[in-house]
């Protein structure tokens, strides 16, 4: 793969997804400061990728859907899909990655600001990093994977105590455990590769996992049914470490010495938050208890939302979890989209914090926060306004039928409503992770909205079933969310919460505008193709018009701001220094004679030419809509 770097005014950074030259200027340190074209073309790499393995993702859905219908046999395979589920919740998306892209980021800058006095020139952090925490991992996580595939019937049993097939969900249990493992390898390889500044490998790793599903599934089908899509996700998360693997053993090749790829461009480096970070080079541990138990109580309290869905589901009719899976397949694709920004941006925040600026890091969060939200409501704003019709054009076939789509459709229009929480929750919680020392408030916050699902779950599904479900996943996220929001403003990224807030109230409500101009619009139209287009086009459009007059439009709420200054309080506008002017009709016309005419606050905004005899001043301010002051 050839190299292409582009110059960022403190060195060279290089194309997203692209190797970095062995001892050339893109190895960076703290001073990283990747420009903007880089940090859009890493987008648009994750993006593009993202969008085929979501591509492959419906088809891996459909196929599904297609060949086992929404019954007893799915519900089986679902329960024991909740391993992958989980595992990669924690080993990929949030607890790997949240500790290790700030670790690596550390030890990078370390790594650029050279050797240290009485350290060995061979000493380098980010391959010390590599030999102190990727053994003791793939330990621990095997012996996990080993647990599992042992504890497979008691497992069915804890997740989906009413099941209707038991046996062939632990079958299924004992095949996707074996993921577990491949997932750490993969979740370990994507924060590196990140925070090395590419990104071209890792967003290709649902492709490869979607693609190993594909293909067994459609192998093996015929003599083993759904038990070959459970071998499908352990053949997929295989792949997902060897997609990766080439790229992270060159980048960890590429270098010699810590200071021999110093660029010259590349600033003073600053020590502090890098020297105190927790690098295993340093003879502390990374997976030291106190240091990743904050992120890893998250990750799983997070996860949980899918255990608890699934145990209240279990004693449904049927196709209640199937139901509940497909729906929120479809509803979380633009939560995915939104959040391929922050992902992009999560190493940079690091780098940032990792040299100190702090302002830096907040308004590139606050940033982010604000763009994933547009994404993100348009999206969950067009799903609402067309469930149905998405619903029948991507699953109504072969065993999935017109009550299965019915069902997941209203199901899908109530797992929406929590989209932008969700969203919220996966950007905000990097504000608190980016940081040397992660916190427990994240942690506590899901905990109290995992709370409120299982109250608000176990009322709402003898009331409603799987919708019911569906409503108290969505109120616990926004529980979360908020809490998140609202202590954010003393963390390590001191976002201002009230400008936040009023922006995403802003933009909620123009989603709520958008969501009922689309679903009038697409209701009378018949293919489901057709409906689906105009339900997005009128959604985007109106979304776009109502932000576009958010400034002037009245019924837009806004959140309270501090109390301006009384009339009394304000600065009073400068006088002129010329004398009261007289009553007398008389007195009034010799001043207009001697002076220029005294304009009126209704005039036009125009500064009259001075007398030669009395030049305008210099060395003050005019008053602005007036005239020269005499």
């Amino acid at each position: 793969m050839s190299t292409v770097t582009k110059d960022s005014g403190a060195g060279k950074t290089p194309e997203a997804g692209v190797k970095p030259e062995a001892g050339g200027a893109s190895r960076r340190g703290a001073a990283w400061a990747p420009s903007g074209g880089f940090l859009m073309r890493a987008a648009f790499v994750t993006a593009a990728l993202t969008a085929v393995g979501a591509v492959l993702g419906l088809l891996r859905d459909q196929i599904l859907a297609r060949y086992f219908g929404a019954g007893a046999e799915t519900d089986a395979f679902l329960v024991a899909w909740t391993v992958p589920e989980f595992a990669s919740t924690l080993l990929i998306e949030d607890a790997m990655a949240l500790i290790l892209v700030p670790a690596f980021a550390r030890a990078l800058a370390r790594r650029g600001a050279g050797a240290e006095p009485g350290e060995t020139p061979l000493a380098d952090p980010v391959r010390a990093l590599v030999r102190h925490t990727m053994p003791r991992l793939v330990v621990t996580v095997a012996a996990v994977a080993a647990l599992l595939v042992a504890g497979a019937p008691e497992l069915v049993d804890l997740l989906a105590p009413g099941l209707p097939d038991p046996a062939l969900a632990v079958d299924c249990t004992r095949l996707t455990a074996t993921c577990v493992l491949s997932f750490a390898l993969a979740g370990y390889c994507s924060a590196a590769l990140r925070a090395h500044g590419s990104f071209l490998a890792p967003a290709a790793i649902y492709v490869a996992y979607n693609v190993g599903i594909i293909g067994t599934t459609l192998v093996l089908r015929e003599p083993f049914g759904v038990r070959a899509a459970a071998a499908g996700v352990a053949a997929g998360a295989v792949l997902m470490v060897l997609i990766q693997a080439p790229s992270l053993v060159r980048e960890l090749r590429g270098r010699s010495t810590p200071s021999a790829s110093r660029p010259a461009a590349d600033g003073p480096v600053t020590d502090g938050p890098v020297a105190d970070g927790p690098v295993a080079g340093d003879g502390g541990t990374l997976l030291a208890l106190g240091m990743i138990a904050p992120v890893v109580v998250f990750a799983l309290t997070r996860q949980s939302q899918t255990l608890i869905e699934r145990f209240l589901a279990s004693p449904l009719p049927a196709g209640a979890i199937s139901h509940l899976n497909y729906a929120q397949k479809v509803a979380q694709m633009p939560m995915t989209v939104s959040l391929i920004l922050c992902t992009v941006s999560f190493p940079v925040v690091a780098r940032t914090l990792a040299a100190g600026d702090t302002e830096a890091a907040r308004r590139r969060v606050e940033r982010d926060l604000l763009l994933a939200a547009v994404v993100v409501l348009v999206g969950a704003s067009t799903v609402i306004a067309a469930a149905p019709q998405i619903v029948e054009l991507l699953f109504q076939r072969g065993a999935f039928d017109a009550a299965d789509t019915a069902a997941t459709a209203g199901v899908m229009r109530v797992y929406t409503l929590g989209l932008l929480g969700q969203t919220m929750v996966g950007a905000l919680v990097r504000c608190y992770f980016s940081a040397a020392r992660p916190l427990w408030y994240p942690a506590a916050a899901m905990g109290c909205g995992l709370s409120a699902t299982a109250v608000a779950g176990a009322a709402g599904a003898q009331l409603w079933g799987a919708a019911g479900i569906a409503g108290a996943n969505a109120l616990g996220i926004t529980v979360t969310a908020v809490m998140l929001l609202c202590g954010a403003r003393r963390q390590a990224v001191p976002i201002d919460v009230r400008r936040l807030g009023e922006g995403l109230l802003r933009l909620a409500t123009a989603g709520a505008w958008a969501t009922g101009a689309g679903w009038l619009c697409a209701r009378p139209v018949t293919p489901p193709l057709l409906a689906t287009a105009v339900a997005a086009l009128v959604v985007t459009g109106v979304f776009l018009l109502f932000v576009a007059c958010a400034a002037t439009a009245p019924g837009i709420p806004l959140l309270p701001r501090p109390r301006s200054r009384s009339r009394a309080e304000s600065p009073r506008k400068p006088r002129s220094l010329s004398p009261p002017r007289s009553r007398s009709r008389a007195a009034r016309g010799s001043r207009t004679a001697r002076t220029s005419p005294r304009r009126t606050p209704h005039a036009r905004a125009r500064r009259a030419a001075p007398p030669a005899a009395d030049p305008a001043p210099v060395d003050r301010d005019v008053p602005l809509g007036r005239g020269p002051v005499r």
